[in-house]
C-alpha cells in the first residue's frame, strides 16, 4: 500500500503506535495546505511556518495518547487556534504598553538601574531581529507610527506589520525572561506610586 492510499483513520491509529513513518506520512500531506490555510489569515511566512510547526509538535505529542477521529479537522482547528493565539497575545502587548504609558518618569536609583538593564536587553534583542521585522519594530515603537502607516510606507499588509510585531516581541520577551521577575517587581513597585 502506497502512501497515498492510506486513510487518514489509518495514519491515526499507527501514529498512536508512536509510528515516525505515519506522522511523516501526515506532514507530508498536510503542511502545505495547513501553511497556506494560516497565511491566508496571518499573511506572515515565518510566523505561519512556526504556527505548522508547533501543530505538528503537539499532533506528535498528543496523537500518541488522544484518539483523533477526524484528522483534517483537527489540524485545521489547531492552526485556527494557534493563529487565535497570535492575535490574543499582539492585544495583550496593547494592553501592555497601555500599563507602560502610565508609569511615572521619575524613578528611584535603584528602580533605573532595573529598567537600565531592561532596556540594553530590549535594544540588544531588537538588533538581532531579521531586517525587515527591526524595521517595523522600529516604525512602531520608535517612530511611534501606526500599523496602518508602516504597512503603506513598507508596501505590505496591515496583518504581516502584526506579525512582525508579534515576532519581535516574542524575542524580546524570550531575552527578557532571565530577570522577568525584576521586571515584574518593577512595574509593580512603580504602578504603586500612581495610587
Amino acid at each position: 500500500m502506497t502512501q497515498t492510499n492510506i486513510t487518514d483513520k489509518a495514519l491515526c491509529a499507527a501514529l498512536c503506535r508512536n509510528d515516525l513513518k505515519a506522522f511523516d506520512t501526515i506532514y507530508e500531506r498536510y503542511w502545505r495546505r495547513l501553511y497556506l490555510y494560516a497565511f491566508k489569515i496571518f499573511e506572515d511566512q515565518l510566523v505561519c511556518e512556526d504556527l505548522v510547526q508547533e501543530v505538528f509538535v503537539d499532533l506528535w505529542e498528543r496523537g500518541r495518547h488522544k484518539k483523533i477521529e477526524h484528522l483534517e479537522g483537527y489540524l485545521f482547528r489547531a492552526v485556527k487556534f494557534q493563529v487565535l493565539n497570535v492575535i490574543r497575545d499582539l492585544k495583550k502587548t496593547s494592553d501592555l504598553e497601555a500599563v507602560f504609558a502610565h508609569l511615572p518618569e521619575q524613578l528611584g536609583a535603584d528602580h533605573l538601574l532595573e529598567f537600565e538593564e531592561v532596556d540594553r536587553i530590549v535594544r540588544q534583542s531588537v538588533g538581532a531581529l531579521p531586517n525587515k521585522c527591526k524595521e517595523v519594530f522600529q516604525l512602531s515603537r520608535e517612530a511611534d507610527l501606526p500599523n496602518s502607516e508602516i504597512a503603506r510606507q513598507m508596501n505590505i499588509s496591515v496583518r504581516t506589520v502584526e506579525a512582525h510585531l508579534y515576532k519581535a516581541l516574542k524575542s524580546i520577551k524570550k531575552n527578557l525572561g532571565q530577570i522577568y521577575f525584576c521586571l515584574s517587581s518593577f512595574i509593580i513597585v512603580s504602578f504603586s506610586f500612581l495610587f
